[in-house]
C-alpha cells in the first residue's frame, strides 16, 4: 500500500504470514495523537489483501461508498475540524469527495473512523448530544464478553448504550419467532440515516461476532428519508429495506437470541484490532444471491466470467427469474461485474506495483484506454491519478 497512511514506512507483507506487519506504528500513533480508540496499546494491525493473483480465491473485503465518507465528516466540518487533514492521514484523497461514484477500501474507512473518534473524542461521530468517548466500545466488549447467550449480551449492550447516549435508545423485542431491535429517538425530526445506521451496524456487528456467524436480517426500517447511496444499506442490512417508516428497526429470527456466545478475552483483542472494518464488510449480507454471484466470479479471472445466460444455467435459474431476483436485491449482473472490477482495480492500484496496462488486461479489458474510461466513470479519476493521489498522501 503506497504510503496510504501518511507515514514514510509502508505496510509490508511477510511471506506466509496471515497478517501484515505495521513498520511505522510509532509514527502512526504519534500522528493520530496516541492509542486509537477502542484499542489497547498493543500492535495495531490493518488487514489488507496484499499481492495476489486475480484468479486466486479471496475473501470479499470489498469497498465502501464515498457517501459514507461524506456522512462521517458532517460533524467534523460543523465543528471546524480540518477534514482534509483527517482524510490525508487515512489515505483517502480529498479529491474523491467530488466523485459521487467513488469508493474507498474498508480498511481506509476504518482508519478514518478511528481518526475522527480520536479527534472528537467521540466514537459516535458527534451525532448524539452526549459523547460516546474514546474507549467506550472497548468497555462495551468487556461488559458482554462473558454473557452466556446472545440475548443476555444484547440486552446488556443496549443498557450500556443507554448510559452512553442521551438521544438514541435501543430496545430488544422478542415477538414469537422474530426478534427486533428498535431505536427510540428523542428528537422529533428524523436524523440522518447515517446516525441510525451507525448505531445498528455497531450492534449487529458485535452480535454476529459474539456467536461467530452472520445474523441474517429479515428487514430493516428507517424513519428518515432515503439517502443517495441507499444501495449500500441494502448490502449492509437487508434487501428488504424501507425508508420514511414510522420507526427505525432491524428484525432477525429469534432463534439466534438463544445461541451461546463463543468469544473470549483473547479473541476480543483480535476483534478490536480489526473493528470497524469487520462491521462494514465481514458481517454484511453474505447469503443473498448477489453475494453468491460475487463469490463465484472471484474464483475465476475476469476474462472467464460467464455471460448472463450461462450464469443463469449454472445457478439453475431461467434468465427471467435470475434477472428478477437480482432486481429484488437492487442489482443487475452488469453492476455486480462493475463493482467487482472496481474492487479488484482499487486493490491492485493500492497494493501492487503492476502497471495500469497489466491491471487492465487482468480485469478483462482489451486495452488500457477502455479501463481508463471505465475507472473514471466509477471513481471520477483515471487509474494513474488515483494511484498518484494515494502515493501522495
Amino acid at each position: 500500500m503506497p504510503k496510504t497512511l501518511n507515514v514514510d514506512d509502508r505496510i509490508c507483507h511477510i511471506e506466509g504470514a496471515q497478517s501484515p506487519v505495521w513498520r511505522g506504528e510509532a509514527r502512526f500513533r504519534q500522528a493520530v495523537g496516541g492509542v486509537l480508540p477502542g484499542l489497547r496499546p498493543d500492535p495495531f494491525f490493518i488487514p489488507v489483501s496484499g499481492r495476489m493473483s486475480m484468479s486466486e480465491p479471496t475473501s470479499d473485503k470489498g469497498t465502501i461508498s464515498i457517501g459514507f465518507v461524506h456522512e462521517a465528516l458532517v460533524e467534523v466540518r460543523a465543528r471546524g475540524i480540518d477534514a482534509d487533514a483527517l482524510l490525508n492521514q487515512a489515505g483517502i484523497s480529498p479529491e474523491l469527495l467530488n466523485a459521487p461514484q467513488a469508493r474507498v477500501s474498508s480498511e481506509h474507512f476504518a482508519v478514518l473512523w478511528h481518526l475522527i473518534a480520536q479527534t472528537m473524542d467521540d466514537e459516535f461521530f458527534g451525532m448524539d448530544s452526549h459523547r460516546m468517548k474514546a474507549g467506550s466500545f472497548t468497555l462495551l466488549c468487556h461488559s458482554v464478553i462473558h454473557c452466556d447467550t446472545l440475548e443476555r449480551a444484547l440486552r446488556r449492550a443496549l443498557r450500556f448504550f443507554r448510559l452512553l447516549l442521551d438521544d438514541l435508545e435501543g430496545v430488544l423485542v422478542r415477538d414469537g419467532e422474530t426478534a427486533r431491535v428498535e431505536i427510540i429517538d428523542r428528537q422529533a425530526e428524523p436524523r440522518r440515516a447515517f446516525a441510525y445506521g451507525t448505531f445498528l451496524i455497531i450492534l449487529h456487528g458485535l452480535a454476529c461476532w459474539l456467536i461467530g456467524r452472520r445474523i441474517p436480517l429479515g428487514h430493516a426500517r428507517f424513519r428518515c428519508l432515503e439517502p443517495d447511496f441507499s444501495a449500500e444499506w441494502r448490502v449492509l442490512f437487508s434487501p428488504d429495506l424501507r425508508f420514511g417508516d414510522a420507526c427505525t428497526e432491524i428484525a432477525f429470527p429469534a432463534e439466534f437470541l438463544d445461541m451461546p456466545t463463543v468469544q473470549s478475552e483473547r479473541t476480543m483483542k483480535l476483534f478490536l484490532r480489526s473493528a470497524p472494518a469487520n462491521f462494514l464488510v465481514k458481517y454484511r449480507n453474505s447469503e443473498g444471491l448477489v453475494a453468491r454471484i460475487r463469490r463465484r466470479l472471484r474464483r475465476m479471472p475476469p476474462d472467464a466470467w460467464p455471460d448472463f445466460e450461462t450464469l443463469a444455467q449454472q445457478l439453475h435459474f431461467s434468465v427471467s427469474t435470475l434477472r428478477r431476483h437480482l432486481l429484488d436485491e437492487g442489482q443487475s449482473y452488469q453492476s455486480i461485474k462493475d463493482d467487482l472490477r472496481l474492487d479488484l482495480a482499487i486493490s491492485q492500484l493500492s497494493h501492487s506495483d503492476k502497471s495500469v496496462l497489466d491491471i487492465a488486461l487482468e480485469l478483462g479489458f482489451a486495452e488500457a484506454s477502455a479501463f481508463h474510461r471505465a475507472f473514471k466513470k466509477w471513481t471520477g479519476a483515471r487509474p494513474g491519478e488515483y494511484r498518484r493521489a494515494l502515493a501522495g498522501h
